[in-house]
């Protein structure tokens, strides 16, 4: 498999095409989302509140980045572990997030839920935070600043490095390499 460049907002033919173990490079807007936004969002969404940012083909990356330095855009930002999110995600994918990103396996039923809403879980550089930050060129607070690092960050990215790891056939990069330590 060749590595490949997708942008934001995400297309479902653009989706279609990646497989588990595929390295992606991302280039157009993500929202950060950490355990506090989400629930936040899905009250919303239960509650038929309008949201701060639309979710239509967007991508949660599950990360709270750390204040930026002097003279950068954002602090360090790598992800968190992702199944924290599995009870929250079913909310976001029925309001349309096409992608969420994050480091770690993700349980049976997000696979299933992939499959049912056509998108794609990614995984990005574990312990990479600092490199990954150099990947996004813009960075503002959109949602819940009041909840500091976890509020909700959009982030302008070139080439921030993916590897697929649930497609969107459900098929998982950790199923796939079997007992073999996962790339990340």
């Amino acid at each position: 498999m060749n590595q490949v460049r997708i942008y934001t907002p995400l297309k479902e033919k653009v989706l279609f095409t990646l497989r588990a173990g595929q390295e992606v490079l991302l280039t157009g807007k993500m929202y950060t989302a950490r355990d506090a936004a989400h629930m936040r969002i899905v009250r919303m969404l239960e509650l038929q509140e309008p949201l701060p940012f639309d979710l239509k083909d967007q991508i949660i990356y599950y990360a709270a980045p750390t204040p930026a330095p002097p003279g950068k855009v954002i602090g360090s930002c790598g992800p968190t572990s992702s199944y924290r999110m599995d009870d929250l995600t079913c909310p976001l994918l029925r309001a349309g997030v096409k992608a969420t990103v994050g480091k770690g396996q993700r349980s049976p039923k997000i696979r299933e839920l992939m499959c049912r809403y056509k998108a794609v879980y990614f995984l990005t550089l574990a312990g990479g935070g600092a490199y990954l930050s150099a990947r996004i060129k813009k960075a503002r607070i959109v949602a819940f600043e009041e909840l500091g690092p976890e509020a909700v960050h959009e982030l302008e990215v070139v080439d921030f490095p993916l590897i697929v790891g649930i497609d969107t056939q459900g098929e998982d990069i950790y199923e796939k390499i079997g007992d073999r330590k996962a790339p990340l």
